[in-house]
């Protein structure tokens, strides 16, 4: 029997959407920027898929604009925006727990004559807002930060967050990674203050490989790919089309009956944590309340190197993760836990357990 604990680091997808990307592959082929009837039935995907992701956000469709993924929508938005926005100032925060999608085009950015600030968490993984506050300048341009944490599902005030950066200056682009919180929450740009979204395929039971940025149309940002213009020429290369609709396929079975579904996996999560909790030597690590995400267990079992643990497990037919998966398969300290006060014994001691849709009590 096979328990699939790892649904952080990908899903698997829902059987429609499959169905959906083979009829796209096999039949409706088609380069949506070919003017024949073939490019016409591609051109319609491209709208159903932006159609739907935009009423799923309630923004407009001329907001969304397709990606890679995560990293890729991350890059975009952070390396985009601050290299046009760099005439009014060169001044970026983020925090200390962000994905490697995040903190990585920071390092790059700082080697361009960029400022970073990067913010300090509390125990919980939560970003302190009076940090934030204090942290903002004339000069600051772009603030970055996670809605969900990847390894241990610590979720970020967002929209107090939002307002301390609005209030302070309007012009200040808020960008948000929510690549975990996605289809575990109801997300509303408007609404919360994000002025840019990230999200990824892959991890709402949609394929590899494709995600989408919302973009406020009042953004002012540059692209980091050339080629074709397509578009509006901010992302050119030819659409991913078959899973483009996937994962707009995806956001609609994910939000069918997200209340429910997500009641449905805090329960599961709540009675794995009880689980761990009667084993001896077993640390829960973060809040495990309403306040975190549904779907996410850190635990650091101490004396055991989580590799090691890792391995047996999956001796057994249950797959879990040693941090995020994303960031690489190189064993590494988890700059997260680091920076939410861990002790230094448990850091290499840590797993990371993953719900889904289709996880099973």
């Amino acid at each position: 029997m096979e328990v699939y604990l790892d649904n952080s680091a990908t899903t698997a997808c829902f059987p429609a959407v499959a169905e959906l990307m083979v009829k796209l592959m096999c039949e409706d082929y088609g380069n949506p920027s070919s003017m024949h009837i073939k490019g016409m039935q591609a051109e319609q995907y491209l709208r159903y898929a932006r159609n739907v992701i935009a009423k799923n956000l309630k923004v407009n469709e001329k907001e969304i604009f397709f990606t890679s993924g995560g990293t890729e929508s991350d890059n975009l938005a952070i390396i985009g925006a601050a290299m046009a926005g760099r005439r009014a100032g060169s001044h970026l925060i983020t925090t200390s727990v962000e994905h490697p999608a995040v903190l990585q085009p920071m390092k790059f950015l700082e080697s361009q004559g960029f400022q970073v600030t990067y913010l300090p968490v509390d125990k919980q993984g939560k970003v302190i807002l009076e940090e934030l506050a204090s942290a903002l300048r004339l000069d600051t341009i772009l603030v970055s930060m996670m809605h969900t944490n990847n390894e241990m599902g610590a979720l970020q005030p967002i929209e107090e967050a939002a307002a301390i950066v609005k209030n302070y200056n309007p012009a200040i682009i808020f960008h948000v990674d929510g690549v975990q919180g996605y289809g575990k929450y109801r997300i509303l740009p408007r609404k919360t203050g994000i002025d840019m979204l990230s999200v990824s395929g892959h991890k709402i039971h949609g394929p590899k490989g494709v995600g989408f940025l919302y973009i406020h149309e009042k953004v002012k940002i540059g692209p980091i790919i050339f080629g074709g213009g397509q578009q509006k020429g901010l992302r050119s290369g030819t659409e991913n089309v078959p899973a483009i609709a996937g994962m707009a396929r995806a956001v609609e079975e994910s939000y069918a009956s997200l209340e429910e579904d997500v009641e449905r996996m805090r329960s599961l999560k709540n009675q794995l944590i009880w689980g761990l909790g009667q084993l001896e030597g077993v640390q829960i690590n973060g809040s495990t309340g309403e306040d975190s995400a549904p779907h996410i267990v850190s635990a650091s079992i101490s004396g055991i190197r989580s590799e090691v643990l890792l391995h047996a497990l999956e001796d057994r037919g249950i797959y879990v993760s040693a941090g995020s998966a994303c960031a690489s398969n190189k064993p590494a300290y988890s700059a997260t836990l680091k920076a939410m006060g861990i002790e230094k014994a448990l850091l290499d001691s840590t797993l990371r357990f993953s719900l889904s849709l289709f996880t099973t009590k």
